[in-house]
């Protein structure tokens, strides 16, 4: 069996393996997901000191995000999501995280709007959404289509037949794209050793070639084998 045939044989079991285990304990982490700012309305301003507040969307452990825009209170503002500071999280799999609404304050601590668990399993609308309601403090709209994928409560908003096929055709893209890594692999490895082949036969060839020159000039000058 030759040296290019195991190899290949390896690199195809070292995917294999690899995409098995990957899906057999990772299943929620096929994917990340975006969360992103549709709309939003407050109701109050904190800061007395300022003519238009400041205010900015956090999640502990990310930076702040501050909404330019919102400037006057009973006002909705609407967005598409693709301002200069969205997006407002990320999603890595099922886990939740902390985050709330602030606003900037001129001399204490900036003051707090509301602060809650933010979960992928809150965007169960058909498109994603998610409506997050302060009593006196603000109205928010996010929007997240991928958390569809990760969401316990999906087919509570969506037939269920949909998001399977959603989730195969996920599935189909990830197994393709492992299959064209593993054949470029291949292939590349083979291209490698091809091209080692052609060197080896070149050089051998250039090698001949100038013991052929070395006889021609020997017969030219009248040089024969010396007994």
């Amino acid at each position: 069996m030759s040296v290019l045939h195991l190899r290949n044989s390896r690199v195809s079991r070292l995917f294999l393996i690899s995409f098995i285990i990957f899906f057999t304990y990772f299943p929620g982490l096929v994917l990340s997901a975006v969360v992103t700012l549709s709309s939003i309305e407050i109701f109050t301003t904190h800061d007395w000191l300022r003519a238009t507040p400041t205010v900015y969307f956090r999640c502990t452990g990310d930076n702040k995000t501050f909404l330019p825009d919102v400037k006057k209170k009973h006002v909705v503002y609407a967005f598409k999501g693709e301002e200069s500071w969205q997006p407002m999280t990320e999603f890595i799999g099922r886990k939740c995280k902390r985050c709330g609404f602030y606003e900037k304050d001129s001399i204490l601590n900036d003051d707090e709007f509301d602060e809650w668990e933010l979960c992928p399993s809150d965007f169960s609308a058909p498109d994603g959404n998610y409506v997050h309601f302060k009593e006196k403090e603000f109205n928010a709209t996010f929007l997240c289509p991928e958390c569809l994928l990760f969401s316990n409560n999906v087919t509570m908003s969506a037939p269920e037949g949909d998001h399977k096929k959603k989730g195969k055709n996920v599935g189909a893209i990830i197994l393709l794209t492992v299959l064209v890594s593993a054949v470029l692999i291949m292939g590349a490895v083979g291209a490698y050793k091809y091209w080692q082949k052609r060197k080896r036969e070149q050089d051998q060839a250039r090698f001949l070639k100038l013991f052929d020159e070395g006889d021609d000039i020997e017969d030219e000058l009248g040089l024969g084998p010396m007994l």
